[in-house]
């Protein structure tokens, strides 16, 4: 853990920050705990807890099972104080949730997406979750994270390139705030990345998850890199941008304007296209819809429906592979519609990756499906919210 002391407001702020997240993350800690974690001295750390405390961002309890000597208080997230609200654009579904500080769910719901008229969207998308608090009875929120399927500047919450929307471009953050001035925490990022920040938080894995790649398969394919329990954003917010490597020179045409991204043979859209071509149809649907479709036929012994997802499969083991040579993570995640035919599309990746991955070297990087229980994307958004709050220490009266 880093450790940044000194007296000035600005790391007595970065302070603060770094004593709530450990408390977020080792409830019950006592004072003493915190210090000794820490570094920080005994009078520092009693000073910050009792701001936190006079600000209801955290509660303190007697210890159990103390018998002998002073009882120690134990330090916790005060919860049903705070909430957060999570907004997930995606291609065909747009998902809304309100949180508590702690990732727990209050309540969702969701609309059809509906992007050619970015603006009016995004200000539906906004009441859509007004609504959904007052229906909660949440009078307030203070913080709202917004994730989307896209390359996106968190800094400037700008979504500078959203295939799938198509939107380029777009100034986000301005729709955002000129809508809900009375929000003063408010981030943007995008859906990958904030699901693996999600998972990092809220992921009940039992195993290291301080370094993993975190895969978000759909109708494209984005993904998170997570290096030392750290979000990797890159220079111009586009790490992990692995959907778009090339694993076939000259091959299948891509929604980016190139041939070959992996993308073009692994996403969802890849999966139903394929299934159609054998079948010489159409997508008439949702790609959502149809996915789920195939699943299900595959799942009641379909032959063609296993044989597409096999190569699906197929194709995720191509990429992850180049993954792994790439970034060396202890994990690799996997989220989308697909892993609920994990038997099907596992031994396939895992076939290729075996191949192709190792160079004869042994190791034990797990590939697991994700492990949360609400959409990772829409969990990501409330992520970015409660980030929000514990890093950047913003809540007003």
């Amino acid at each position: 853990m880093d450790i940044i002391t000194g007296n000035s407001k600005v790391l007595r702020s970065i302070n603060r920050g770094m004593i709530l997240n450990i408390i977020r993350e080792m409830e019950p800690i006592s004072r003493t705990g915190i210090a000794k974690l820490t570094g920080l001295n005994k009078s520092t750390v009693s000073s910050i807890i009792f701001e936190l405390l006079n600000s209801d961002l955290i509660s303190e309890r007697v210890s159990d099972g103390q018998s002998v000597g002073r009882t120690p208080l134990n330090l916790y997230l005060k919860l049903n104080k705070h909430y957060v609200g999570g907004i997930n654009i995606d291609s065909s579904v747009t998902r809304f949730v309100v949180a508590d500080i702690d990732g727990s769910v209050k309540g969702t719901s969701s609309i059809d997406t509906e992007p050619e008229n970015a603006v009016e969207f995004v200000n539906s998308c906004i009441h859509e979750l007004m609504r959904l608090g007052e229906t909660l009875n949440v009078g307030r929120l203070e913080a709202l994270g917004v994730s989307v399927a896209g390359i996106v500047d968190s800094k400037n919450m700008m979504v500078n390139f959203a295939p799938n929307l198509d939107w380029e471009d777009f100034n986000i953050g301005e729709v955002i705030r000129t809508a809900l001035p009375q929000v003063e925490n408010i981030a943007v990022g995008n859906d990958a990345k904030s699901s693996a920040l999600a998972e990092l938080w809220f992921g009940n894995h039992e195993i290291d998850l301080n370094n993993f790649v975190f895969l978000s398969i759909g109708p494209g394919i984005g993904s998170g890199i997570v290096v030392d329990g750290k979000l990797m954003t890159g220079e111009y917010q586009a790490s992990g941008e692995f959907g778009h490597m090339i694993i076939y020179e000259g091959g299948a045409p891509c929604r980016c304007g190139g041939n070959g991204c992996w993308e073009a043979y692994a996403s969802d859209r890849a999966t139903v296209s394929r299934y159609m071509q054998k079948k010489h149809g159409t997508i008439d649907h949702t790609i959502d819809f149809m996915i789920q479709d195939i699943i299900s036929l595959a799942k009641s012994g379909d032959d063609l429906a296993v044989e597409v997802l096999k190569q699906t499969g197929y194709y995720l083991g191509l990429g992850i592979a180049n993954i792994i040579k790439a970034v060396d993570p202890h994990a690799i995640i996997v989220d989308g519609r697909t892993t609920q035919a994990w038997d099907i599309i596992y031994p396939e990746i895992m076939a290729v990756v075996m191949q192709r991955a190792y160079f004869g070297t042994k190791k034990n990087i797990k590939i697991l499906p994700t492990s949360m229980k609400n959409s990772p994307r829409l969990m990501g958004a409330a992520a970015l919210a409660i980030e929000q709050i514990f890093d950047g220490y913003k809540i007003t009266d």
